[in-house]
């Protein structure tokens, strides 16, 4: 049987599905409902229905982080009162880290809580979005503007729902992966990943990952300081992911987030001599997993401009997560925007 154990919630693996029906069991749930998108309706529910036996109302809304917003939450929230949810009612999030970000945040916001389980499908939501209790919206175009720190009851971890993906989201998941291995103490980790043929993204992968990211919530739940290392690569890469997000050309949250990753892996060369010889090992491993994408000055001036908004700024200034080395981190860092800019150079090279 394998578990982690956070400090308010577990993360089940085989045994997920029992300890739900268990949970379900205890608390004796006047209503269970079911969060999707047309993606997990048409290619999870079966999976989950043979696994749980369940027939929970369902709650549909449409994909896609364009999406994530107050609106469809307010969509939620009508289903919820439609079907006389009160607030011993139980939503389960059934989806990619869209569902269990806005999933999260609605059955937060609803009767002022109501319980709610996790089953990520994606290999993204499974490593990041669906453990750490962080729930959210986006506002103005901005990620995760407006949101909420609310635990599961369980998060369920199947990889049975891996096997309905592109490889295109398996490669935006893995780059959670590859970042949890860059800032973690385990030097090994990432030499494991740099030697592998091909991504990885084995059960024990998973689990390492998300033990790493467990970690760091654990310690640091509210994000005072320690847990703000799971950002690496955040601050340039939500901006990217929100610049695309209203073009024709929208990135997926990996794959901006590899940029992200490049650029402060360069930042953190410049700012505190983190080797060049392991940044252009992190680049060069990225860019064969992630087509290189083309940036003008117009565009890298409206990234910075929208990193203006980063949760994690202070009195205006941007602050960067950096590395002086593996596992070795330094926060809320200002940078120049002309090494900012360098630093795109160096992406673009």
């Amino acid at each position: 049987m394998k578990k982690i154990i956070t400090d308010t919630y577990a993360i089940e693996f085989e045994s997920g599905y029992d300890s739900l029906n268990k949970i379900i069991d205890k608390k004796k749930y006047s209503k269970i409902f079911l969060l999707v998108d047309e993606n997990t309706e048409n290619y999870c529910l079966n999976i989950f229905k043979d696994k749980t036996n369940l027939s929970p109302n369902l709650i549909r809304i449409k994909s896609g982080e364009e999406n994530k917003n107050i609106h469809t939450c307010i969509k939620i929230w009508n289903t919820l009162i439609s079907l006389n949810a009160d607030r011993k009612s139980l939503l389960i999030n059934l989806g990619g880290g869209v569902i269990t970000d806005i999933g999260g945040f609605s059955a937060n916001t609803f009767n002022r809580g109501i319980d709610f389980v996790n089953i990520p499908t994606t290999l993204l939501s499974i490593v990041d979005a669906s453990v750490g209790g962080k729930t959210g919206v986006n506002q103005n175009g901005i990620k995760n503007k407006i949101g909420t720190f609310y635990d599961p009851k369980l998060v369920i971890v199947d990889t049975e729902y891996l096997k309905t993906l592109e490889q295109r989201q398996i490669n935006s998941g893995y780059c959670e992966i590859f970042k949890h291995s860059l800032i973690s103490k385990e030097n090994s980790k990432f030499e494991y990943l740099m030697d592998c043929d091909e991504i990885n993204f084995s059960l024990d992968i998973i689990i390492n990952s998300i033990n790493i990211k467990n970690n760091f919530v654990v310690e640091d739940k509210y994000e005072k300081k320690l847990r703000k290392g799971l950002n690496f690569g955040h601050t340039i890469g939500h901006a990217i992911e929100t610049h695309f997000m209203s073009s024709d050309k929208k990135l997926l949250h990996g794959e901006a987030i590899a940029i992200g990753i490049i650029i402060e892996s360069y930042l953190s060369k410049q700012m505190y001599g983190f080797d060049i010889v392991k940044v252009d090992k992190i680049k060069n491993h990225l860019l064969t997993i992630f087509p290189k994408v083309k940036f003008n000055s117009s565009s890298i001036n409206n990234i910075i401009k929208v990193m203006e908004h980063d949760k994690k700024n202070k009195d205006k200034q941007v602050n960067f997560i950096l590395l002086s080395d593996i596992g070795k981190l330094i926060f809320d860092v200002n940078v120049p925007k002309s090494t900012i800019l360098k630093a795109f150079e160096y992406y673009s090279e």
